[in-house]
């Protein structure tokens, strides 16, 4: 009974912790504002995202790799509002700004790289998956895609010792990393990242999309986002394209297989491989 109350009261700080950790960036909630109204014109967003020069440059290197395949050269931002229009180009500065936020060293443990690498990948293969299968929001299926493992990183900036000890559960003691997360914390990963996009006011199928893309299939209400992160994270630790220490144990849910229509797991098998030569060419242009 002493554990299980000690085990809530863990749970109860790490909420309240977590609630307090910085608000979402400065460029970043100014170019979602600007987007949000119906009267913001190219120019405003151009000069707003033309005041960080940083920030340019790379919209400009994501503008011009193979993910949009495009016949000519993005020079501009403004030429890339016009060519991508402004949900692609709010989820690319989201993207970014979402790298910038949590900035961290290198660890034992932590590979800054990678994990973005794994984030962008996922972000990028769910964008094609969603394209395949014709899902309509194949913006959404990208930032999804992009932030579905959110709260590992939270973990690993803020909770830095909770973050080793949950490394070495899994290292030492053969735990799943899901296990390790709750006998620690109890709570996931999963559910860190839901609360943090609670907190930044994001869309409620994003915060439900990142809370289910282990087990897409428990979710009753965006089951066909939830569905298709979880096989674009499949994907991409399946063929080794920006694969992931955290996601190492990750199994299929098999109950995606009815919910996109797929039918069968040897079609899902094959369906994956048909990735791999995409994913290769679009981690050779990742922006970092």
């Amino acid at each position: 009974m002493n554990e299980i109350k000690e085990k809530e009261n863990r749970r109860r700080n790490y909420l309240l912790s977590i609630r307090n950790l910085p608000s979402i960036p400065a460029i970043t909630k100014n170019v979602l504002d600007l987007l949000d109204d119906p009267m913001t014109s190219t120019a405003d967003i151009s000069n707003s995202i033309n005041k960080d020069q940083a920030l340019v440059a790379r919209i400009l290197t994501v503008a011009n790799s193979p993910l949009y395949g495009l016949p000519r050269k993005v020079p501009s931002i403004e030429f890339a509002i016009l060519i991508l229009g402004f949900n692609q180009v709010r989820q690319i500065v989201l993207a970014l700004s979402m790298f910038d936020s949590f900035k961290d060293a290198d660890s034992k443990y932590w590979d800054r790289r990678r994990f973005w690498e794994h984030s962008f990948m996922t972000a990028m293969a769910a964008k094609a998956i969603a394209d395949d299968l014709g899902y309509a929001k194949t913006s959404e299926a990208f930032t999804a895609g992009l932030l579905h493992d959110l709260g590992v990183v939270v973990i690993q900036k803020y909770f830095n010792k909770d973050f080793i000890q949950i490394s070495e559960l899994v290292e030492n003691d053969a735990y799943k990393f899901e296990d390790a997360e709750m006998e620690v914390m109890n709570l996931t990963h999963h559910e860190i990242g839901k609360i943090l996009c609670d907190r930044w006011h994001l869309p409620k199928n994003l915060g439900e999309a990142i809370f289910f893309h282990h087990n897409p299939a428990q979710n009753e209400d965006n089951v066909l986002l939830s569905a298709i992160i979880h096989l674009a994270d499949f994907t991409t630790n399946t063929l080794g394209c920006g694969s992931f220490s955290w996601d190492s144990d990750l199994e299929l849910d098999e109950g995606i297989i009815d919910i996109l229509g797929l039918g069968s797991r040897e079609y899902v098998d094959s369906f994956i491989q048909s990735y791999k030569e995409h994913l290769e060419q679009q981690l050779e242009t990742l922006p970092f």
